[in-house]
């Protein structure tokens, strides 16, 4: 967590909790967002430097394949979790990747107690799960704007049209 930014280390809930205790212990300030983050795009990327930017030390709770299914629905993770928390691992603004199986990162928030909570600017502060541990225990929630047409949905749907035109160009350049 210090020296040159290298990206994270995978984590499971136990050992971010004992890191945390530590970074606390010496004064260090964490920052904590959560996603699915099935295709990792320029959105994430943004929103994950300005989570960065709030604190010393990021962490970031990634759902895992059962999660991301009963949330996003049959086909869906695209990426496994696997691949998911390296990509977000290797990321430079990234310190810590803590992958959870329920549907929100309720237990995991109570567990970190991070001093400031991110979430994109599409959510309503009241909707953010974890709110009130964060404030009851001092720390602050913010909302950061997303990038406007960037989602894992938008790129599925922009990949799934351009195979359907490159069928129909196939099918039109056959006698």
């Amino acid at each position: 967590m210090s020296g040159a930014r290298r990206g994270g280390a995978v984590l499971t809930a136990r050992r971010a909790a004992a890191l945390r205790v530590r970074l606390r212990r010496r004064g260090r300030a964490v920052v904590f967002t959560n996603g699915c983050f099935d295709l990792l795009h320029a959105g994430h990327v943004a929103l994950l430097e300005k989570a960065r930017s709030l604190g010393d030390v990021l962490f970031v709770g990634v759902n895992d394949d059962r999660s991301v299914r009963r949330l996003k629905g049959a086909g869906r993770p695209i990426v496994p979790l696997r691949e998911r928390l390296e990509l977000l691992a290797g990321m430079r603004a990234v310190d810590a990747v803590v992958p959870f199986s329920e549907d929100t990162p309720a237990r995991l928030i109570a567990l970190l107690r991070p001093d400031v909570l991110v979430k994109g600017g599409d959510y309503r502060k009241s909707e953010i799960v974890g709110r009130q541990v964060v404030e009851a225990g001092g720390g602050r929630v913010v909302r950061v704007a997303l990038r406007r047409g960037r989602s894992s949905t938008g790129l599925i749907r922009r990949a799934l049209r351009a195979a359907a035109a490159q069928r129909r160009r196939r099918r039109g350049a056959t006698p």
